[in-house]
């Protein structure tokens, strides 16, 4: 049973809409239910975490709200609007992500991983781009200029000519997410941002995703780190076998007592404990004895 704490930010803005409303989604892969009825919604200032054993079906859930996984059932909606089953159209609309496992363009330089992430915020064509007039080049100039903002924001600017394989694990990560943030998202996935990180590129990972919010953006992150999902998150969801289990703050989170026997795999309330199952089990035995008689 879920237990939900969450009220609208109370300082949120005129059009106090979710950026994104995640209804119902649910996700079968033939006889397989990997995402189950989940409800989640992101308003605009919050930094959502999105927790779960291995194989809750977080990542699973990440790809229902950004188009690569059609919902069997559900819809999910980005500023009232039900969003397209495209991820290009998703990002378009204003969602952007990274992944669990970098998806960086290995052999192009870090000013130009950014300036893929533009594609979606300009409108120049194919016979635009061949010609290369006045408004190309003007539009080409702008998307440079904002790339090396991102670069700035995030730390990278001194490395805009490196290609992308030779930036250390860290700043890898970093480069995902400003190539995310050139797409002028109003929501931003994080998919396991510190997997793999030493504690200063983690705490240097919080800094920069308490910087993303600052500048408008809200986040929704999938993150085993337990530490850094309660010092970073207003408010954190828990999916244990594909559904929701609980959402509310990260004290309420982190003190209920179904989030800590997930992890640890001690049973929930409601199921038998050692004396019940005591009790079934001895009458079973008695049933066999007489039977046997």
């Amino acid at each position: 049973m879920t237990t939900t704490t969450h009220t609208a930010p109370t300082d949120a803005p005129p059009d106090d809409r979710p950026r994104l409303r995640a209804a119902g989604v649910t996700m079968r892969f033939g006889g397989l239910t990997a995402v189950h009825n989940v409800d989640l919604e992101v308003y605009a200032g919050e930094i959502v975490g999105l927790i779960g054993p291995n194989g809750a079906g977080k990542t699973t859930f990440f790809n229902c709200l950004t188009g690569l996984y059609v919902p069997t059932e559900g819809t999910v909606s980005y500023r009232g609007t039900v969003l397209p089953h495209r991820s290009h159209l998703v990002t378009q609309a204003g969602i952007a992500r990274t992944f669990q496992n970098i998806r960086l363009f290995a052999n192009m330089t870090v000013l130009e991983n950014v300036l893929v992430g533009r594609h979606t915020r300009t409108s120049e064509g194919l016979f635009s781009a061949l010609l290369r007039g006045p408004r190309f080049r003007r539009a080409e100039r702008e998307s440079e200029e904002r790339a090396l903002e991102l670069l700035r924001f995030t730390g990278l600017e001194g490395k805009r000519d490196q290609l992308a394989r030779n930036l250390p694990y860290g700043e890898q990560r970093k480069l995902e997410i400003a190539r995310a943030l050139a797409s002028e998202p109003g929501l931003l996935l994080l998919d396991e941002p510190t997997a793999g990180m030493t504690a200063g590129e983690t705490t240097a990972t919080r800094e920069l995703v308490l910087a993303v919010r600052e500048q408008g953006t809200a986040v929704l992150v999938i993150e085993h780190d337990m530490r850094f999902i309660f010092n970073l998150c207003d408010r954190v969801a828990v999916l244990v076998q594909g559904e929701k289990l609980v959402e509310g703050s990260p004290e309420t989170v982190q003190n209920d007592d179904r989030v800590i026997a997930a992890y640890l795999g001690t049973p929930f309330e409601g199921e038998p404990g050692e004396a019940e199952i005591a009790e079934v089990r001895a009458a079973e035995a008695a049933d066999r004895e007489g039977g046997e008689g």
